[in-house]
């Protein structure tokens, strides 16, 4: 049996595990709903280890992996609403408590504004510059054409650049502390 085959190995069980940590990231990132992220990645898990037959090429694992995760994301919203009503989904974001700080202000600046992105740029967004997969397995991870993973991300950046630019104009304190931080 294949699943027997999949699961042998050592390897791919660590494999599995160690993706799990950055599938819950990125669905948290695409939800920040917790108990919903956890689903989505428990989901994605459990329909990984029902088809390994269908990876071909262990390399590609991870892109693999995320694109289970992003259907059964797409899946969610399909049962909860029309597809067209992802695009215009806002998430606010909770404020925590090391904000105090300046560094944590700026990642939470940041975090706040990929969470007021459309779904689609956030998802972008969140796989190429986080993940740090490429284009092309974006592509293939969400099913759109390339060219439309370089607009989403075009767009998505000039919207945080805006954002962000926005709200460090109120406090120009925290622009010279964004250039020490990397």
């Amino acid at each position: 049996m294949i699943l027997d085959f999949f699961l042998k190995t050592r390897e791919a069980q660590q494999a599995l595990e160690q993706a799990r940590g950055r599938l819950y990231r990125m669905a948290y990132a695409w939800c920040h709903n917790a108990a919903l992220a956890d689903d989505l990645v428990q989901d994605t898990l459990a329909k990984a280890l029902r088809k390994g037959a269908q990876l071909r090429d262990p390399k590609a694992r991870d892109a693999w992996l995320f694109t289970i995760l992003a259907n059964c994301f797409r899946d969610h919203y399909r049962k909860q609403r029309d597809m067209d009503d992802i695009e215009d989904v806002e998430i606010a974001v909770e404020a925590n408590p090391e904000s105090d700080s300046s560094s944590a202000q700026i990642v939470a600046k940041v975090r706040a504004a990929i969470a007021r992105l459309p779904e689609a740029h956030r998802q972008v967004v969140t796989l190429v510059d986080l993940e740090g997969f490429t284009y092309v397995e974006v592509a293939q991870i969400l099913a759109v054409p390339i060219g439309t993973v370089m607009s989403r991300l075009c767009r998505a950046r000039n919207a945080m650049k805006t954002m962000l630019l926005a709200d460090f104009q109120r406090n120009p304190d925290m622009v010279a502390q964004i250039r020490r931080i990397k």
